[in-house]
């Protein structure tokens, strides 16, 4: 039990390392010298585990899959908004995260599929949003689909934009303003008044890993 433990522990330090590198030169910029220097492994060490930096690539970009874990909140319109505020945190302090987003953006010779997270993104909002339609949750007539397409694509365009801008710092931020202009429009009375939108709730959830008590 204490080598599977070891083996683990050397997995993902090996994996942070390479996120830490990818967040900074990209894909194509990173080499696995400086990965494995930061890890402070040999090059053995890196092979027992990963047969190639786009191996280890692929696990970075799947640390996006946990990072969309809906939390367990009755109301469901509530669990869509906290899936979107804790990735933001999370992009906010996350080498991994901001590594796998990297990694999925950029135009590079790493191979993986670039729509991938996107449907990941897409089917867990997609689900959350049927749930809270059938909790009566949303307006008559909301068109699901096309409201996972619309929450997904501004939620990205907002956290490139964010980037840009100041580095991620006012993501948060822009996040809540995304959700107060759109809840109006989908959620019926009674429920938007028991929305937190606030960008706080993103540092509480990001340190509960997404789940906590409804708003």
């Amino acid at each position: 039990m204490a080598q599977q433990e070891r083996a683990l522990q050397t997995r993902r330090q090996l994996v942070e390392a390479a996120a830490s590198v990818f967040a900074e030169r990209g894909y194509d910029g990173a080499s696995t010298g400086e990965i494995l220097t930061r890890a402070g492994f040999t090059r053995g060490a890196m092979y027992h585990h990963f047969a190639s930096k786009e191996a280890i690539a692929q696990e970075v970009v799947a640390a996006q899959i946990e990072a969309l874990r809906p939390p367990r909140t009755s109301v469901r319109l509530q669990a869509a908004i906290d899936i979107t505020l804790t990735y933001a945190r999370l992009l906010q302090t996350s080498d991994v995260l901001r590594a796998a987003v990297r990694l999925t953006v950029e135009e590079t010779s790493f191979s993986q599929s670039r729509t991938a997270p996107y449907q990941w993104a897409l089917d867990v909002i997609e689900n959350v949003l049927r749930e809270a339609d059938a909790g009566g949750e949303l307006l008559p007539g909301t068109p699901i689909p096309d409201l996972a397409q619309l929450v997904v694509g501004s939620f990205t365009g907002i956290q490139l934009l964010s980037n840009l801008v100041s580095g991620r710092e006012d993501l948060l931020h822009r996040v809540s303003v995304m959700w107060n202009v759109l809840l109006p429009g989908i959620a019926v009375p009674g429920v938007l008044r028991r929305l937190d939108t606030h960008e706080e709730r993103g540092h509480l959830l990001s340190g509960t890993q997404g789940d906590a008590d409804d708003a």
